[in-house]
Formats: C-alpha cells, structure tokens, sequence
C-alpha cells in the first residue's frame, strides 16, 4: 500500500483554518513551523523571508481594519524589524524579523489610504502630525521628519503638494487631538516654501530649500565623507616633466578616444585619426564623430585644459561651458544647461534636478581643504558622476575637470583605456556605496599607466596599447581576467 501523499501548506497559514490535529501532527513530524501563537510556515522555509513577503496579509488578520502609522507612515512598511498601527489590541506579535506594536487612538479617516485585505495607511498629513506629537521610541526625530518633508517637496508638484497636505493637516487636526502638532507642522511648510520665518528649520536640506537652492542630502554628505578621507591622504606628485613632452605628443588623442569610447562611442583608432586630424566627419554618424573632434578640443585648447576652478560659482562656469562645447551637436541634450530631468542608472536615481546646482556648489566649496593636485582631481571627478548634472556627457566632463585639475599642477593627466573600464566603474560603485578606497586606488593605477606609457607616435602608443591589453573589450576582460598591464612590468621585446 502507498504512503499518503503529504499535504501542500500555503507558505503560511493560520491553524484555525484548517483541522487542528492535521496541524498538530505536522508540527510534530516537522512538516511546519510555528511561528508565533496560530501562525506557522511549511519547513525548510526562511520565516523571515516569509515574513517580510507576508506582514501586509499578517496586520490584516491578527490587526483587523489597523492603520499603518506613527514612524511606520513614513516608509508604509516594516522598517529595522518594527511596525507601529494603531489598534485597539493591547498586546504586541512578535515574529520572525518583525514586532508589530499597536496603541490605541482614532481610527482610520476617509483621508487615510484603504488598502487590501481592510488595513490602512495613514495619509502623508496625518502621519506628519502624528510625528509631530510628544516625543517617542515610536516616533520620527525632527531631523528625520524634516527629511520626509524634503522627500515631499522633492515631487514634481512638491510646492502644490505640500500645501495640499497642510489644508488636509488643518482639516483633521482636531479630530486625532493634534491641534498643537499642526501647528508646528504649518510652520515648517511655511518656512519650508519661504513664506514663513527660517528659524522653524533645524536641517540644513530644509533651510537650503527655504533659501531657494535645494540640495540632495544623501550625496552631499557623501561628497563630504570622501573630502575627509582625501584630506588624510599623502601627496603624491607625478609632474609632467617638460622633457618627457615627446612621449606625450599624442596623449590628447588617446584621451579624447577612449573618453568617448568608454561611453558607447565607438571608433576605431583610425577612424578616430581621421575625425580628429584630417577632419572628416562621417555622414553616418555625424554627432557621434562630433562628440569624439569636441572632446579632443577641449583637451588640446589652453583655454581648458588646464583650467581649474578657484570657487564654487566658478567650478559650475567651467563645468557649463566646457558641456556646452563637448556637446555642440547634439541640442536635443541641452548643451551648456543642468537636465531637468530625472535619471536613473541601474534602478538608482541621480540627484533629483531641482538639488543639481545646489548640492554642486555645496559639494566643491566641502573639499576646499584638499590641496594635493591627484586627490582634488579624484574629488572633482566624483562630484560630477555622483550628482550626474547633465542629461548626457556627465562622464566626459567629470574626467575632463579632473585632469584639468592635474595640468593646473603640472601632472600628468590620467587616460581611462577600454581595458581598465570594468575597473573604473567598478571603482565609482564602491565609492557610491561610501567605499572611497577602491576608486582611489583605481585612479592612482591609471595614472602610473598613463604615466609610463609612450605616445610619442601612433606606431609607438598602439604596440604598447596591444601589449598592456588596454585595447581589450571590457566584457572579455572581465570574461577571460585579463588586467591593464602597466608597461614598466612588460617583458623586453
């Protein structure tokens, strides 16, 4: 006689459901975990994945009709394993990853947000106000709330909108016993729009934005933190010795090239000889070849390419500009003018536009005490990717502006071959992710191979372009682990 089938549990599931002794006897085979008091999961699965997929369908049968609320209404989910609602249940539920912990207070308003399965959400404005009231381990600090009310302001409407949610804070104030929250909270927004005193501001996010320059606080402070750690770093000059200037004849070439290449715009060398040197734009691909010829203009005329910024305002003058001239030929993409757009790369969002200039000039003015030439450079280099101010050419400009900063000083400008790609945004990612060290020490490796490298003749540069595998496509080094060979570790031919 076969064994019974065993019965397929939902991936969690509550015991008054279903026959209590089937239950009882699966827990005792170890079929299922009990995960808190009636709740259980099939074995072998990660409850607190489970959880997490789950806590919408759990609040709704163990908190019927609660309301998502106090530090909970800003994220409208579980956040650092806590959930705050408000219920008329005493007791907390403890559960794998999470605690949900009620209180008592008014219910759900027709203002609130209904959700499935009967739960709700508080609306923006009655969560500010609840936020606002005396201070809790539930409740947002004041430097959080102001960061929830720079996220609002941040909306495309974000001035419309948070007027909005004044009106509906004045309209529900008296009915959840917030009268004196609403109006702390009608004194940020004024302040917040300019239309009331600065001094109900305590975060700096909020105060630039009453000032009328918006910033984006998570990079500013980012650029902050990488200004300290470029503070601590020893100099380390590598000048370009007047008589090496043989071998840097055609440097501005290679890095007009591989500047543009490494972005999509692919040439071969001679074809990217004949743009640059005879001229010859192809009728194909006009802009793209446009791209490449302004590219090595802008490295080869004085009036840049060793220009470097002494000020804030002048560091986006020269910025502007330089976008301006880089992208001549292609209008659709605002030459010379910050996007004001929003972009995205990888599912991340840039600085939002409205905070580009703001968090810029912020950002330059945090690394004014960084006085070594390589370390301003790779500062320059990352304020511009990390805030990305331009609809296109944003990795252009930001290597053009760090080796204008190196030929201010008299060094050796810095070339990024196909090769070293992987490396290079590989470097850029850490540092996004507050890793500073990584892109520091990538930067560092491609100078001392621009460094050693000849490009005295184009016969010269593209043997040891060959031999240190900067010619390689990214993907097949990345494929094959092939590396940037410096050309002081090259085998005598």
């Amino acid at each position: 006689m076969s064994p019974m089938p065993r019965r397929r549990w939902p991936e969690i599931f509550w015991s008054r459901d279903y026959d209590a002794a089937v239950v009882s006897r699966a827990a005792s085979a170890g079929g299922v975990s009990r995960i808190a008091r009636g709740i259980y999961v099939p074995a072998g699965l990660d409850a607190r994945a489970v959880v997490g997929r789950n806590w919408q369908l759990i609040l709704a049968r163990e908190f019927p009709g609660a309301l998502v609320a106090d530090s909970s209404a800003r994220w409208l989910a579980p956040h650092d394993g806590r959930l705050f609602v408000v219920h008329s249940r005493r007791s907390s539920l403890d559960l794998p990853g999470l605690r949900i912990e009620p209180r008592e207070g008014p219910g759900p308003l027709p203002t609130d947000h209904a959700m499935p399965e009967g739960i709700w959400f508080s609306s923006e404005a009655r969560g500010l106000l609840d936020n606002l009231a005396e201070p809790s381990e539930r409740l947002l600090g004041r430097e959080d709330l102001e960061h929830w009310i720079e996220q609002l302001a941040s909306r495309r409407d974000g001035s419309g909108f948070l007027n909005s949610v004044r009106d509906e804070a004045r309209s529900i104030a008296g009915s959840i016993r917030r009268r004196t929250a609403f109006e702390q909270l009608e004194a940020i927004i004024r302040a917040t729009l300019a239309t009331g005193p600065a001094t109900a501001l305590r975060t700096r996010v909020l105060q630039s934005r009453a000032a009328g320059q918006p910033i984006d606080e998570l990079r500013l402070t980012r650029v902050e933190a990488l200004a300290r750690h470029l503070e601590g770093q020893a100099p380390d000059p590598v000048l370009a010795s007047p008589g090496q200037a043989g071998r840097r004849v055609l440097l501005p070439f290679y890095e007009a090239y591989f500047s543009n290449y490494i972005e999509g715009t692919e040439f071969t060398l001679d074809e990217a000889a004949e743009i640059i040197f005879e001229e010859r734009i192809p009728p194909q691909r006009p802009e793209d070849a446009h791209d490449v010829f302004s590219t090595y203009r802008l490295v080869t005329d004085p009036a840049w390419l060793a220009r470097a910024p002494a000020s804030p305002d002048e560091f986006i003058e020269l910025l502007q500009a330089r976008h301006e001239v880089l992208m001549a030929a292609r209008p659709d993409n605002d030459p010379g003018r910050f996007r004001r757009i929003e972009v995205h790369a990888g599912g991340t969002p840039f600085s939002p536009w409205p905070a580009i200039e703001g968090t810029l000039l912020r950002g330059f003015a945090a690394g004014g005490r960084i006085t070594d030439p390589f370390a301003r450079a790779v500062f320059v280099h990352f304020l511009i990717t990390e805030v990305h101010p331009f609809a296109d050419g944003n990795g252009r400009s930001a290597r053009m502006a760090m080796n204008a900063e190196l030929s201010a000083a008299g060094e050796v400008r810095i070339v990024i071959p196909t090769g070293y790609r992987s490396d290079y945004l590989s470097g850029l990612a850490a540092a996004a992710g507050d890793a500073f060290g990584p892109m520091f020490r990538i930067l560092g490796y491609a100078r001392r191979w621009t460094t050693e490298m000849d490009f005295s003749s184009r016969a010269t540069a593209e043997e040891l372009l060959e031999r240190t595998n900067a010619l390689v496509n990214s993907i097949v080094a990345i494929r094959d682990g092939i590396k940037l060979m410096l050309p002081s570790r090259l085998d005598p031919v």
